[in-house]
């Protein structure tokens, strides 16, 4: 709970100024702080401001001001997250009322809430017959609507969003400037009179199509392929009963097996499909609704093949309540051209993506994707953070402040940027891979955003090590101070981050993915780190083995197979799991590369341990058709209640140590040729990980006295392997740390990358 942080507020007093700092516009602030004035039977003003909201009371009777201060922190709005309160005593003016000031643009920090799902109160309004905005899809009031998605600068008021060009009809103005109605001050409200519309169109002809919201569900009842205009771009949606729909869309897509989200009427319609445990129905149902990936009850041909979960969103606009009305499920995945960032206006980039467009004229400022988490233990895992949660602010350690402004670019494959002013970092919506164009120019377009946004003027900017990736020449580029964090550095110093560990203290990362470039240019990827925010001791690593064809092996997990078999000292071919499937002369040709040490660069990827496996096992694909394909598809195969695992050695002369996994090779060829299961065998490799995390611990807290780990990196996505293994090692004693608000992923590469410049900084300045 935040306190006042302002002395000497005398109680005797008739004056006080106060100043609110945290997540306090666009949230109903300045009309709760209204309601709450005359509660008191204060007189003055409230306004947004440019470092938050700004408050001038004036006591007539006898309430006194802490009680007021205290129901500021207690009872705000629920939106809301006050981070610091200023309070100190001000002249008295006479004030003959209290009122709401209009805002005023200075120098500051301010946030923003993300945009947030139709609140009841507004769902009543909608199917409201009687009411003005009966069926209306652009209902919002102060509690819900968009937010991040339509501002273009603050202080958040209506004339710096993509609402400006909407005037308000006398009816929307009179609530907009009734203290009492919960529209006051909701900058988004319109109504059918003067707000947005919806428009249906042939997607390749332009003509409208008569029917709105009702013609558009009967074309998707038809078997039709949609693009609807959301909060942040575009969805593709379609019937995910109908198989000749679902083949049209994944063909549009180009993609073959990667999973598609749905959009479910409710929860009772996601219970048929999925399991659904409290705390996943608590995430579905939460006012920033994500995609949550759900345990399969009922297969749905074609919309995740070959994986044990499914991914599952509600309604979080009028527009998509309204849809839904008589469509009880649909597909809704992101309407992008492949590898692109999500589409956000309809011009000719939706042209070949469907057969008809749900438009609408409120404009998309900033493009944003569903966010997708799921539940392992209690708590979420986010696979990408974008809509509902971006852009929360995170607070850093005290220790860390520093009054310098830092812009974190993140690595290269699902990439973020962060930017840090006045001890807070705000970090961007999911952006993708950048060795796609069309994303490279939606990267600049979130840095101009942010920095427009919250009038940040970097003194620094932090990169990976990587020379080659995009984002280290950007940087370079800027003409400012330029650090450069070691890939798996700042996996660890993300988490310190997010926990708000202060800087020195030292804490074991277990940071695995599938690549990383190493402070020695290798490729590295299965790290045991003992480390803070400014330096790191790697401490362990995966054995090294060859990656056959370099970026190939990432793509064909089959050539993992064979470079683990070589590692393992196994000759000859064994005829097993995904290997049966490939051409002799194939084998053959990568067996010799491996042979010869050409174009087969040593890895010491976790991520493509698993590739391995799961060719193993007959699980992987030939080819995957996206990152993790094969990994995931084991996960799914892991059978629970299977407590054995595999052998491996920990050979503790070389330095760093290094895990081997021969043995664990030719015990899960083993028990594959004697007839063992695959999931049996999938259960026992992840018990296998759990136990090399284990060893390496205790190794830790013996010889260095570190009883904190914390475990990060793409690989801690898989659910199974992260749930056992905090659950093991909270068992010994150890203290866990993992992302919670954060993905593990490269996502969460630019949150590190500013703990790491902010100590630097700290650093610099102990030096003078």
């Amino acid at each position: 709970m935040a306190k006042p942080t302002g002395k000497g507020i005398i109680p005797g007093g008739r004056g006080l100024r106060v100043s609110v700092f945290g997540v306090v516009q666009g949230v109903g602030f300045r009309p709760f702080i209204y309601r709450l004035a005359l509660r008191f039977g204060y007189k003055g003003w409230v306004k947004n401001a440019g470092t938050g909201v700004e408050i001038h009371a004036e006591r007539t009777g006898r309430t006194q001001f802490p009680a007021f201060i205290k129901a500021i922190v207690r009872e705000g709005p629920l939106l809301a997250k006050v981070e610091k309160i200023d309070a100190r005593p001000a002249p008295f003016r006479a004030f003959r009322n209290f009122a709401v000031k209009e805002s005023r643009k200075r120098a500051g920090f301010v946030f923003i809430s993300p945009d947030i799902a139709t609140c009841p109160n507004c769902l009543k309004d909608v199917a409201n017959a009687n009411d003005r905005r009966f069926r209306y899809p652009f209902t919002n009031c102060t509690d819900c609507g968009p937010r991040y998605t339509i501002v273009r600068e603050l202080p958040y008021d209506r004339s710096k969003t993509t609402m400006s060009v909407f005037k308000m009809c006398s009816d929307c103005s009179a609530e907009y400037h009734d203290p009492k109605d919960r529209r006051y001050h909701a900058e988004p409200v319109a109504c059918p009179r003067c707000g947005p519309a919806v428009v249906l169109r042939d997607a390749k002809t332009r003509a409208e199509i008569p029917g709105g919201i009702p013609g558009a569900a009967d074309l998707i009842r038809q078997g039709k392929i949609l693009a609807v205009k959301g909060l942040g771009g575009f969805h593709l949606v379609c019937d995910p009963l109908n198989a000749s729909a679902v083949r049209r869309l994944r063909k549009i897509k180009a993609r073959e097996t990667k999973p598609l989200a749905l959009m479910a009427r409710d929860v009772k319609t996601i219970k048929e499909y999925a399991h659904l445990s409290r705390e996943e129905e608590s995430l579905l149902l939460s006012e920033r609704r994500p995609i949550v990936l759900l345990k399969k009850k009922k297969e749905i041909p074609g919309i995740a093949p070959n994986l044990g979960e499914i991914g599952f969103m509600l309604p979080y606009t009028p527009l998509h309540h309204l849809l839904l009305e008589n469509l009880s499920l649909v597909v809704a995945t992101s309407s992008n051209q492949k590898d692109a960032p999500i589409i956000k206006e309809a011009d000719e980039s939706l042209r070949g993506l469907g057969d008809g467009v749900l438009d609408h004229n409120r404009r998309i400022e900033m493009r944003a994707d569903d966010s997708v988490a799921k539940i392992v233990g209690k708590s979420p895992l986010f696979i990408r953070r974008a809509r509902g949660y971006v852009p929360y602010p995170q607070k850093v350690p005290a220790d860390l402040v520093s009054s310098r402004h830092i812009l974190a670019l993140g690595g290269e494959l699902k990439d973020t940027v962060s930017i840090y002013k006045d001890g807070y970092v705000v970090t961007s919506q999911f952006l993708g891979d950048l060795d796609e164009y069309r994303n490279r120019r939606y990267f600049e377009e979130t840095i101009a955003h942010l920095k427009r946004l919250f009038n940040v003027h970097p003194a620094c900017v932090v990169s990976d090590l990587h020379p080659g990736f995009h984002t280290s020449r950007y940087a370079a580029g800027l003409g400012i101070p330029h650090y450069r964090v070691q890939h798996h550095h700042a996996h660890l110093a993300a988490t310190l981050l997010e926990h708000g560990f202060e800087g020195g203290i030292k804490i074991l990362g277990v940071t695995w993915d599938g690549y990383g470039y190493g402070e020695d240019g290798s490729a590295w990827g299965g790290e045991f780190l003992i480390g803070d925010y400014l330096g790191f001791k790697r401490i362990a690593r995966f054995e090294p083995v060859p990656l056959p064809g370099g970026d190939l092996a990432a793509k064909q997990p089959w050539r993992m197979a064979l470079a683990y078999l070589a590692a393992a000292g196994i000759d000859g071919n064994p005829k097993i799991g995904t290997l049966k499937d490939v051409q002799e002369k194939s084998i053959g040709m990568v067996r010799e590369m491996i042979r010869r040490e050409s174009h087969s660069p040593l890895s010491s990827s976790c991520g493509r341990l698993f590739d391995a496996v799961s060719a193993f096992c007959g699980l992987a694909p030939l080819e995957n058709e996206f990152e993790a394909e094969a990994a995931m598809r084991l996960e799914s195969a892991a059978l629970a209640g299977v407590g054995s695992s595999y052998s491996f050695d920990l050979k503790p002369n070389e330095t760093p140590y290094v895990v081997s996994f021969s043995r664990t090779i030719r015990e899960i060829l083993s028990d594959l040729e004697s007839g063992l299961s695959s999931r049996v065998v999938s259960a026992k490799f992840h018990n296998t990980l759990v136990g090399v995390i284990l060893r390496v611990a205790r190794k830790t807290k013996r010889d260095w006295g570190i009883d904190r780990i914390a475990l990060s990196g793409g690989v801690f996505l898989n659910g199974v392997l992260l749930g056992r293994a905090v659950s093991r090692l909270e068992r010994e004693g150890f203290r866990v740390f993992r992302p919670v608000m954060y993905s593990p992923n490269d996502e969460s590469l630019s949150v590190g990358q500013i703990g790491y410049a902010l100590a630097r900084l700290k650093k610099r300045a102990a030096a003078r």
